[in-house]
Parts: structure tokens; sequence; C-alpha cells
């Protein structure tokens, strides 16, 4: 295994002085302070101005245990879509948030693995949409479908999810993710390629035959298993991850104890990880930032974690 990459160092600032003539401050200080007064004036007159930078946030201040509960501080609801109403994927089930006051939510999309169906990873819908996310696990059009054909599978779920869907006002077009498990998590890989505009993608024990990924833009967690025989991180995951670009915000974890089909069951690391970089990057919530950075550090649940640290985007 690779080292722990460092947390990237900003350069110190330089130290700032003031100006002083005939024993009060130069028009620069003066102009300084009443821009700094001004701000302060405006942040308490105006209510809920620090909370504005920010308008994509959802729900209460994260937790360890919040972060790891099987439930967040949503009620949800589902519906499911029939693979004879839609085109270019299987059809699938719908999670989501049944409160309309926070606006609109981002969405991602989970694909399954080869022969599986969105029962294998149907786990992760109600708890990411609890948490403040539109989910949508899908079938695909046949069980053997291929990673590139899940990739695109994936797309036109998106599509269908924000331009057809039931609850499409209830999503942000703009915020959209992909995930996906074995053959589905090379597909979200695919998806991520295809579709520069996605805010986040997870393979979660990805398989897929093109191991190198230096097109991808979109912020990637990269999710291995160190048991895995199918699709081992030596050949897959790890190569999937090194091969991402330099200037990418990027993470790979590797699980403990763990074997390719981890992900088909409820797991409270992935559910953390997961749900923490969906949250950094297709809402820009830095309230996770926490969970990201400084590297987890390997411990009963996690082999390995490498990532970039602290996340700019």
């Amino acid at each position: 295994m690779q080292q722990h990459l460092p947390s990237r160092q900003h350069p110190p600032r330089p130290s700032r002085s003031r100006t002083y003539a005939g024993g009060s401050r130069t028009l620069t200080g003066l102009l300084t302070a009443a821009a700094a007064t001004t701000g302060i004036l405006m942040t308490a007159l105006v209510p809920g101005a620090q909370a504005a930078a920010n308008p994509y946030e959802r729900g209460p201040a994260p937790t360890n245990a919040s972060v790891e509960a099987s439930r967040g501080s949503y009620a949800t609801s589902q519906t499911s879509v029939s693979s004879l109403a839609v085109s270019g994927f299987g059809g699938g089930t719908i999670y989501y948030p049944t409160s309309t006051a926070d606006g609109t939510f981002g969405a991602v999309v989970i694909s399954p693995g080869f022969t599986a169906y969105q029962s294998s990873i149907a786990w992760l819908g109600p708890r990411l949409a609890s948490q403040g996310f539109v989910v949508f696990t899908i079938d695909t059009t046949t069980t053997l479908d291929q990673p590139d054909s899940r990739g695109r599978q994936l797309l036109s779920a998106l599509d269908y999810l924000t331009q057809r869907s039931s609850v499409r006002t209830r999503v942000d077009a703009t915020r959209l993710g992909v995930m996906g498990h074995s053959m589905g998590g090379g597909g979200s890989l695919e998806a991520a390629k295809s579709r520069t505009s996605l805010k986040a993608a997870i393979p979660l024990t990805g398989w897929n035959t093109d191991k190198t990924w230096p097109e991808l833009r979109t912020p990637t967690l990269v999710v291995g298993a160190d048991g895995d025989t199918v699709a081992p991180v030596g050949t897959h995951s790890e190569p999937f991850y090194q091969s991402l670009p330099g200037s990418l915000e990027k993470a790979y974890l590797e699980l403990r104890g763990t074997s390719h089909f981890t992900p088909n069951s409820s797991n409270t690391t992935i559910a953390r990880y997961s749900l923490s970089w969906l949250k950094r990057f297709i809402d820009n919530d830095t309230r996770y930032e926490q969970f990201l950075c400084p590297i987890p550090q390997p411990s009963s649940t996690i082999a390995e974690y490498r990532g970039t640290c602290p996340h700019s985007s």
C-alpha cells in the first residue's frame, strides 16, 4: 500500500501592520475599518446573512453520531418507477425527503452490479434520502449489462429524474451525482467521464476493464475492499484512484475485513464517507469537511485512506 498523502499546506500569510500618520490611521486604514464595520452591521441586520453564503445546506449541523445514523433528520417517502414507463434504463425506486420546506435537493442515482437488481443497493436509498437527497436506485436493462452501458443508464436515469419524474420539482438539476456497486461502480466512472457537470461520483468495489480515468472532472471517492477477490483493489480500485488527475478532489477508502459484496448490505463506514462526500461536493456543505479532512487514519474498519485535503471546490 502507498503511504497516506499529507494534507496540502497553505503558505503562511504575511503579517499585517497598521500605518499611522500624525497619530491617526491612514486613509487606507480608515476605509478598511469602515468596510469591516459595514460588514458587521449588515450581518447583524440581515437575518440569516451568514447562512445565505451557502443556500444548499440541508439539515442540522452534522455530528459523528448523525453521519453514522441509519436515518437522518428528514422523513422520507418513496415511489416506484416501472421499466415500462422509461427508456434507457430498467426502472427503479425513488426515495425523497417528504418536506418541501427547505426547497430543492441534490440527487444521486445508484446502479447495482453484474447479475444484480436494485434490491442489492436499496439500503442506501432511505439512508441518504433521510439526510437530504433525492435518491434513485435503478435496475439496468439486463442484469448482464457492462460498465459502459451502466454508465449510460445512470445518465438516462438522472435525465428522467430531473425532467419527467413525479418528484422533478424537488430536485436541483445542477447538483447531481452517481454511485454504483461492482460493474455499477465502473459505470459511475463512465458516467462521470461522459458528463463532467456531475458533482460527485462514488464507485463501490468498482469493476471495469478500463483502469485509467485521467478525463474525470468530477470529485470522486473510490471505495475498495481489502478482501475483494472479484475486483481486487490492486487491479481495480487502486489503479482507478491513482489515474485520476492530480488537480481533482479525490479520495480512496479501503475497507478492512470486507469483501466485494460488502456494499450490498447496510455498512456504517460506507454510509459515513459516502454521505460526507455527497454533502461536501453536491451541496458544497463544508460542515462535512471535518469527516473527510484531516485524512482518516487506519482503524478496525479502515485499512487505508488517501485523498486531497483540505478540499477547495
